[in-house]
């Protein structure tokens, strides 16, 4: 009994001895709070992810609802056949033949029908020239008119004083510069201008005069009248002596670049063995040209309706990425990460984040095919409501409103096809006005 009543007299001092407990706004005042940022990664790790797919988790999410429709196929899981109608070599060109004769045997090779390349290459200059099969020559265009990456090598016609010299002259003729094409050209020789990005030497052998050198420049940018215009600048004259394409667009050397043996092998193993592996390791799908692009992702049901024209609008979208800018040229995919347009964006990131209706985008190119996707449009409940008032006449045979149209389905729903039309229109109106006073 005495050691109990001791013990109680203990825990009652100590209780004593404690601070009262502070009330919440002391705590608030007291402590300090903050979300901490985490280093764990979330559950779904994407930065492993394919082509489009790559970081998906990282684009903001408009909605999350959707239903998943079982056409279509991821990228690198299509058939065969059509894998290779869909997809790009990125070819180390051979010295001599032209680009259109390395081009024609591919289609041979590969027994297609149609074929593109991402900008002719000189016969005796060799590197980087990408390919594109069937399917992917929709993307040639603006394949053609992607920056391109050189390594050359110019002959100078006398001595120089010192290697830093010919640098200093490199590093000059850069910015842009008139060029006019040199005499045996497959274009008619106006005066232009291109842009070079950027230019180093690489190296300098003054016994033989010649000079290794490096430049990122525009698409159609001669480097043989590079050459030229180096050796007037230095006033010795000079001349290209070999040229190398080492980057076209976004494909450089080191990205999977193939020779003409390897397309020959890759279909020789396929056809003989049924081994498709080499074919899918030297033909890469077009998604991987379009790495660089910001994505907006497609629900399922939205994707045949781009295929036919459709505009892109808002209730479509699943996913968009940060940094959409009013004007740039975006690429819009499915869910399972298939390029199904490319686009120019109608709005900027911050506005789709805040809209839940409106176009969000133009269609430049279409790249699927129609009807990979099945038919989805017009079967929703403002759409069918909306034929049967056609069949009855309420409305006409464009879905207007008409004499007989009821007051309720004029004042509750909205066409935004004309509603753009109408905000357009009056925009020009504006305009008109402004300038009149």
């Amino acid at each position: 009994g005495a050691a109990g009543a001791a013990g109680r007299a203990v825990a009652a001092a100590e209780r004593r001895a404690e601070p009262p407990a502070a009330p919440g706004a002391d705590i608030q005042h007291t402590e300090e709070f903050l979300i901490k940022p985490e280093s764990r990664v979330a559950q779904l790790d994407t930065s492993q992810w394919p082509l489009l797919l790559k970081n998906f988790d990282k684009l903001n999410v408009m909605t999350a609802h959707y239903t998943p429709l079982p056409s279509g196929a991821n990228p690198l899981k299509r058939e065969i056949s059509e894998y290779v109608r869909s997809g790009f070599i990125n070819l180390d060109k051979p010295s001599n033949p032209s680009s259109h004769e390395v081009v024609a045997w591919i289609r041979r090779i590969l027994r297609v029908e149609k074929t593109g390349h991402s900008g002719t290459l000189d016969p005796k200059v060799t590197g980087c020239l990408i390919v594109c099969i069937e399917r992917a020559t929709r993307l040639v265009k603006s394949q053609q008119s992607a920056g391109k990456e050189y390594v050359g090598i110019v002959r100078l016609h006398n001595a120089i004083e010192s290697e830093a010299q010919l640098a200093r002259a490199i590093e000059t003729l850069t910015g842009a510069l008139f060029q006019r094409p040199p005499l045996i050209a497959a274009v008619k020789r106006q005066l232009r201008v291109r842009t070079i990005y950027e230019s180093k030497l690489v190296e300098y052998d003054p016994e033989r005069r010649l000079g290794i050198f490096w430049v990122s420049c525009e698409a159609g940018t001669y480097i043989r009248t590079l050459c030229v215009h180096l050796g007037l600048l230095l006033g010795v004259g000079g001349q290209m002596q070999e040229l190398r394409r080492v980057r076209s667009g976004i494909m450089g050397e080191k990205d999977n670049m193939v020779t003409m043996h390897d397309v020959l092998d890759a279909q020789w193993q396929y056809d003989n063995n049924k081994d498709d592996s080499y074919l899918r390791r030297v033909i890469l799908p077009l998604e991987k040209l379009l790495t660089s692009h910001k994505r907006l992702v497609m629900k399922d049901s939205a994707v045949n309706a781009i295929c036919y024209g459709a505009k892109i609008m808002l209730p479509g979208v699943l996913r968009y990425e940060d940094g959409i800018e009013l004007n740039q040229e975006i690429v819009v995919i499915t869910t399972k990460g298939e390029a199904i347009c490319l686009a120019i964006a109608l709005m900027t990131t911050a506005v789709i984040s805040t809209c839940d209706h409106g176009v969000v985008a133009k269609i430049k190119r279409v790249i699927m095919e129609r009807d990979t996707y099945p038919r989805k449009w017009g079967l929703g409940p403002k759409a069918s409501q909306k034929k049967m008032m056609i069949q009855k006449g309420l409305l006409d045979k464009h879905g207007k409103p008409n004499e007989s149209t009821p007051d309720s389905w004029k004042k509750e729903y909205v066409d935004y096809r004309w509603v753009r039309l109408q905000f357009q229109n009056d925009g020009h109106r504006d305009q008109a006005v402004c300038s009149e006073h």
